[in-house]
């Protein structure tokens, strides 16, 4: 409420304890100038102008002057007046003129003031309110794709929107307060027009198809809607007709169904009924002649597309088809392309027929990114079902933390940085850097705190799931695991990682991280269901590995007490972290490699980077509101350890080539395999007798590290990594140059 008195007194006294006891805010003005500037920073609903006092300011000259305002529209605006006992009552038009609601006679009791307030709030300002709110409506009408036309109980043309101007070819001032049979847009027959009128006359909507002539001459069909609107009264008071271009080239009989709308009488609103539960109702659109086969499949279709849950993917598609109504057919043309892309199950997934036709690629891409064939040959492969698993039982005892020898500790020395050497903490180890590096890592990231265990219980637990990995696989043993440990808790320590993530996800991430290869079989998941394993049945072909990994890795650690680093954890907060380490070993399996990395680009990367463009990027709430969503956490902890986990080209150039030699050796021993047992062979690029392994890393780079290392860097901010990966591109690239197959060039 504004209040401009140009003196306070006991009338704007009274108003002011009315604003109080009402609840509403108040603003006392005490010249024109100083209350149209109060005006216009605060938009009040109320002004409340003195007009007893004339030498002080023209009341009728500052409402004139608000009134000139866009904000004023529906502002409700008082006149508070002397009261005259001896004088005849004056004409309140002047008022009005001048842009007044209405008249208040001076009265300064409490009571009355704030009884004029409340009678005003649910009167006029609640009026005000709704127009306020009709802006809204008339936004979604114009930008509506469907075409609408408002008419009065007489079929006098109201209003009609955008959509309808572009069907029909009118300018919507040649239609408005013209009635329906003026203009000559319906080719009805007098029978059908009756059987229109007759449904929607009693209150009842009716949908069917019909022809309709544009302006030019031209007849389209359309599937149209029209409801009737009760008002006041109980009397329907408005018509309203939604209509479409029908696709369908089939020619349809004109019929019509009537069905019941709800109505309400109620003054102050209507309501509708459930539009989509009317487009549930096919029969108005079947073919009279139509067997009942092609009624239900119709009937069928319509269901579908008003189903109450819809996929996102499923509103994409009905957008672009709406769009293709009234689209140039160059643009229809290609939206078709673009919704032939969209019906295709493989969304995120690159088609290799838009990259060069490189072996090397195919081979990677359709041995990383498929479950295989089906099985071709007689063979089986039997694994992991029934073998034997190592368990705390029959290990030694783990070494403490304070027993480290003194080479393993120097070894482990600089593991806070990037370019800590794991293999040589391997041979330090003899072949077990998971359980040191575990123990370390761990103890700096307070685990056994979180997780209420004790630290010999951690160490019982690392070297069980240690013990599970296979040191006779030359790259997924656990100097793997170690690495993608460290490299986890590396992007951990990053500033933006840190903002984003809770302890509970610290902790998923690091387990996540080391038991995510556990019992690997050196095999990878498409010779696993090709050769019929039986955990390939198990998993029914999806999935295989990771899944066993996952399930493994919990089997081992609840089936001992004296590695069972859950059972001390309150039981909604160990289901949470259970989730969060299930989550995060699937989002490594790489099927779903390229939907990770786009949903991480489009939900993280590209709001991230629209916040700095606009000069938000001290706008600590809005990164706020991108980092911490529950959604936006789920997909920045799939990406940090999918990085962790092929993060080998990131690393120093010794390194890197290491472990370029170990996946190939890998690859190479599958291939042999495949072979001997007569299975197809998943990627004939890896023959030890003929690959090139930098071509296949300067493959794999292309295809799977840069996009996803330079959204992770924009993340993180990782120069170092990206420096490394530059380099490692330029050693493959230049052996490759020389037409060298090798890891290193001849001395």
């Amino acid at each position: 409420v504004l209040l401009v008195f140009a003196e306070e007194d006991e009338q704007s006294h009274g108003f002011r304890w009315a604003c109080d006891k009402a609840g509403f805010r108040c603003h006392l003005a005490r010249t024109p100038q100083s209350a149209l500037e109060c005006f216009l920073e605060k938009h009040h609903d109320i002004i409340i102008i003195d007009h007893r006092h004339s030498r002080y300011f023209d009341a009728e000259a500052l409402c004139r002057s608000i009134r000139t305002t866009k904000a004023s529209e529906n502002t409700v605006i008082i006149c508070v007046v002397q009261r005259h006992t001896d004088r005849e009552e004056t004409s309140i038009l002047p008022l009005i003129s001048a842009g007044f609601t209405r008249r208040y006679v001076e009265n300064s009791s409490r009571m009355a003031c704030y009884n004029e307030l409340i009678q005003l709030e649910f009167g006029q300002v609640q009026a005000q309110f709704k127009l306020r709110a009709c802006n809204s409506l008339f936004t979604a009408l114009e930008k509506s794709q469907e075409a609408i036309e408002i008419t009065s109980e007489d079929h006098v043309i109201q209003y009609v929107n955008p959509a309808f101007e572009t069907m029909m070819g009118y300018q919507i001032g040649e239609l408005i307060e013209k009635e329906l049979t003026e203009v000559p847009i319906n080719e009805k027959k007098a029978d059908f027009l009756d059987t229109i009128n007759s449904c929607i006359k009693i209150g009842k909507e009716w949908q069917g198809m019909y022809y309709a002539k544009k302006k030019n001459g031209d007849s389209i069909q359309q599937n149209v809607k029209i409801l009737p609107v009760i008002g006041q009264g109980g009397k329907i008071r408005h018509y309203v007709s939604i209509s479409r271009l029908c696709n369908d080239n089939n020619k349809v009989e004109k019929t019509c169904e009537c069905i019941q709308a709800e109505s309400q009488t109620d003054t102050q609103t209507c309501r509708h009924k459930d539009m989509r539960k009317g487009s549930l109702d096919v029969r108005s659109t079947t073919s009279r002649g139509s067997d009942g086969i092609s009624q239900r499949r119709r009937s069928s279709m319509a269901r579908v597309h008003s189903m109450t849950i819809e996929a996102p993917i499923t509103k994409v598609i009905n957008i672009i088809n709406a769009a293709q109504e009234s689209s140039p057919m160059p643009v229809a043309e290609a939206l078709d392309r673009a919704l032939e892309i969209l019906r295709t199950t493989e969304l995120y997934s690159p088609q290799l027929g838009t990259k060069d036709e490189d072996p090397h690629t195919s081979d990677l891409v359709g041995g990383l990114m498929t479950d295989g064939l089906r099985r071709l040959s007689g063979n089986e492969y039997i694994l992991s079902a029934k073998q034997t698993h190592q368990v705390a039982g029959s290990l030694s005892s783990p070494i403490s933390l304070n027993d480290i020898p003194p080479r393993i500790t120097q070894a482990m020395e600089n593991e806070e940085q990037w370019d800590f050497d794991i293999f040589e903490l391997e041979a330090a180890t003899h072949k077990r850097p998971l359980v040191y590096l575990g123990l370390k890592i761990f103890a700096r990231f307070g685990i056994c705190e979180f997780l209420n265990c004790s630290e010999a219980t951690l160490r019982s637990w690392l070297q069980v799931i240690e013990a599970n990995y296979h040191s006779s696989n030359s790259y997924h043993n656990s100097t793997h695991s170690a690495d993608v440990l460290h490299a986890t808790a590396y992007f951990l320590s990053k500033e933006r990682v840190k903002q984003t993530l809770d302890p509970i996800d610290e902790v998923a991430a690091l387990i996540a991280a080391t038991v995510h290869d556990v019992d690997h079989p050196g095999r990878t998941n498409s010779f696993l269901c090709n050769a019929g394993s039986e955990l390939a049945i198990l998993y029914n072909d999806t999935a295989v590995l990771e899944s066993h990994h996952a399930a493994l890795a919990f089997q081992l650690t609840t089936r001992d007490g004296k590695c069972n680093i859950f059972k001390n954890m309150e039981r909604n907060e160990y289901r949470t972290l259970r989730q969060v380490i299930i989550d995060m070993v699937l989002a490594t399996e790489m099927t779903k490699h390229f939907e990770h990395v786009n949903k991480f680009v489009n939900s993280i990367n590209k709001p991230l980077a629209a916040l700095e463009e606009n000069g938000n990027n001290g706008d600590g709430e809005s990164i706020k509101t991108v980092l911490r969503s529950p959604e936006n956490r789920i997909l920045i902890k799939r990406m940090l350890i999918k990085c962790a986990d092929i993060s080998n080209p990131c690393r120093p150039r010794e390194q890197c080539i290491e472990w370029a030699g170990r996946i190939s050796e890998e690859y190479f021993a599958q291939t042999d395999e495949e072979r001997r047992q007569g299975l197809p062979v998943v990627m004939p690029v890896f023959d030890r007798n003929t690959c090139s392994i930098p071509k296949s890393q300067l493959s794999f780079i292309d295809y799977f590290i840069i996009d996803m290392f330079d959204a992770w860097d924009a993340f993180a901010d990782l120069p170092n990594l990206m420096e490394h990966l530059n380099n490692n591109i330029k050693y493959w690239k230049g052996l490759d140059g020389r037409n060298l197959r090798v890891l290193r060039p001849p001395p």
